[in-house]
């Protein structure tokens, strides 16, 4: 497998073709020249013997002239200087020379081993050719022993007349094994070359290929996000041109994404630390992002979220949000259902469509805002405006009513009349309780109230709490008792206001605690910079369902009896907010038919530019 992916490559490619390219080249030089080289030869070597043959047919032209004229005594004679002549005199290396008459008798040989044919009749075409006095005779013919050889064939003319030919056979196969040894040595040579081709080849592609290699490496880490590659440029040719292209792209793709995570930081980091929650949806109206405080709002995590309809994440309707995506209205008031959150929780959402010129809508984004105070203080508003105009309706509608009885009679009775102008004057006392409690709101609302703080010994404060309502206790058969923990001492704080706190916690303690029941004032230091005072009775409790709201004005458990009682609704809020302007905390612990204990903290040392 490795093998036939090397065979894929470019560089496998371009030695294949280098090399391919050298062989064809020296293929068609190998053939070109030993064509023409062999060509070259057998010229040379058939010139050669045909000079030989004129020579020789020229020379024999006397001694077949005198052997057909001699004498049977000289015959002998004649024949033997035929012999030599053609054995000794014009012997040609690896040939055989006949000399033939007239009638195509052979004469003589030169070779000693073919003497037999000595007197035969050679019957060969080009000897009857010659015979014929035609010059031109030669052809090359392969023998039996498969050895080819040039056959050449001369006439022999005496005064212008036939008197027999020469006839030559010469081996070629000198020639061809010369021409065999050429060959032989331009195959070596084309191997040599082959070889130092391919090494040749090797080392160049290896000067392209390895730049190539090495960007392609370099984009691949680019690709899988490392854009601190560069490539090294060592030549001005294409592929260094390439390197430094691709080092200018990863310079500027590194400064563009670069920019582009900051942007994304900068807006993750926006939408992170908004107040308000961010969801933005698709064109169909996915969630593709939602941030923190989003999530936090609608109690819900990102992977449950993405992917999922706006409707079914803001629980709305799909026909309610639907002027809201398209437009028609900006603004809803929506209440997720979160699991079981006790408190309701109410949010603002803003709708901004998401458009461009080419695609139209693209998506929505939804602003968040939790509203929930807002609508606490805005319905805390209406019922506080509520609550007051009941609280002083009923006193005012019990005076009327009484002052019309005294204006239609009542008053000529002096006992029942007496009775009228008390109640009149008891309502009216309590209207001037209930404004003035107000006013004394109003001035920690508008941070008005003016606190004089003075070292208070703690031990001798709660013991004239305890003096005050001393009556009311041994009316009502309860015990009380203070507990003081070592150590406290004086604190920093204004003695009336806390007075008025204490005043009122030990008084609903009285009002709620049955005959016989117990109230316990205590003290203790928390640490070296606060001190707890708190008031635990064992009364009837209050239900789990009301401690949210017992601090809130005009807010009673039992209404009825609280009015009955005298009270305001006012008490614990108006306590509330002295311990605040204290620095302190309040805190109320109840069980029903249990007993209540409230609690609260103060610094025992006033803090900087507080009134001492």
């Amino acid at each position: 497998m490795k093998e036939i992916r090397f065979f894929q490559t470019i560089q496998a490619r371009l030695i294949i073709i280098y090399v391919l390219l050298i062989l064809i080249a020296m293929q068609l030089i190998g053939i070109y020249f030993t064509r023409t080289l062999e060509n070259s030869y057998l010229t040379n070597f058939s010139d050669s013997l045909n000079k030989q043959a004129y020579l020789l047919a020229g020379y024999m032209g006397d001694y077949l002239s005198a052997n057909k004229e001699a004498k049977p005594a000289g015959e002998t004679k004649a024949e033997d200087d035929l012999n030599a002549v053609v054995s000794k005199l014009f012997t040609i290396s690896g040939a055989e020379i006949q000399v033939i008459d007239a009638n195509g008798i052979v004469l003589s040989t030169s070779l000693q081993s073919h003497q037999s044919i000595v007197g035969q009749k050679n019957t060969q075409t080009e000897v009857n050719r010659a015979l014929q006095g035609i010059s031109d005779n030669e052809r090359i013919i392969v023998d039996e022993d498969g050895e080819r050889k040039q056959v050449v064939a001369k006439p022999v003319s005496r005064d212008g007349k036939v008197v027999g030919a020469v006839y030559i056979v010469a081996s070629l196969s000198e020639l061809y094994e010369t021409m065999n040894r050429i060959n032989r040595i331009l195959i070596s040579g084309t191997l040599i070359a082959l070889a130092l081709t391919a090494l040749l080849g090797v080392l160049l592609s290896h000067t392209i290929t390895t730049p190539i290699k090495e960007i392609t490496r370099q984009t691949t880490a680019v690709a899988e996000g490392d854009f601190n590659q560069q490539v090294k440029v060592l030549s001005n040719d294409e592929i260094g041109q390439l390197g430094m292209a691709f080092n200018f792209m990863t310079n500027r793709l590194k400064e563009a994404l670069s920019a582009n995570e900051e942007e994304k930081e900068k807006l993750a980091s926006i939408l992170s630390n908004m107040n308000d929650g961010v969801i933005a949806t698709d064109d169909v109206g996915r969630v593709i992002v939602i941030n923190q405080r989003a999530k936090k709002m609608l109690q819900v995590e990102e992977r449950n979220v993405l992917g999922k309809d706006i409707t079914e994440v803001l629980g709305m309707a799909k026909e309610a949000i639907e002027p809201y995506v398209h437009g028609e209205e900006s603004t809803a008031i929506i209440v997720p259902q979160i699991g079981d959150m006790e408190d309701e929780l109410t949010l603002q959402a803003t709708f901004t469509r998401i458009q461009r010129r080419d695609k139209g809508l693209t998506g929505t984004i939804v602003v968040l805002q939790d509203v929930t105070e807002r609508e606490k203080l805005e319905r805390s508003r209406r019922e506080f405006v509520a609550n007051v105009s009941h609280e002083l309706r009923t006193p005012l509608t019990t005076i009327k009513s009484y002052l019309e009885a005294l204006d239609d009679g009542a008053l000529d009775d002096p006992q029942l009349a007496q009775r009228f102008i008390g109640v009149a004057r008891n309502e009216t006392e309590r209207m001037i309780r209930l404004v003035t409690d107000l006013l004394h709101l109003s001035r920690f609302d508008s941070n008005q109230a003016v606190m004089s703080k003075e070292p208070i010994d703690i031990v001798d404060m709660l013991e004239e709490v305890a003096d005050r309502f001393s009556f009311q206790l041994r009316q009502r058969a309860i015990e009380a008792s203070i507990r003081v923990e070592k150590g406290i001492g004086q604190v920093m704080l204004d003695r009336d206001q806390i007075d008025q706190v204490l005043d009122n916690l030990v008084s609903n303690a009285i009002k709620y605690t049955p005959a016989g029941g117990f109230i316990d004032i205590g003290a203790r230091k928390i640490d070296d910079q606060w001190v707890e005072i708190s008031v635990q009775d064992n009364g009837i409790g209050i239900p789990k369902k009301d401690l949210g709201r017992i601090f809130d004005r005009f807010y009673r458990v039992d209404k009825a009896r609280s009015r009955s009682m005298g009270g305001t609704g006012l008490g614990l809020s108006i306590a509330r907010e002295i311990v605040k302007a204290h620095g302190g905390t309040i805190a109320l612990e109840s069980e029903a038919g249990q007993g209540t204990r409230v609690s609260f903290t103060l610094p025992i040392q006033a803090k900087a530019g507080e009134a001492g």
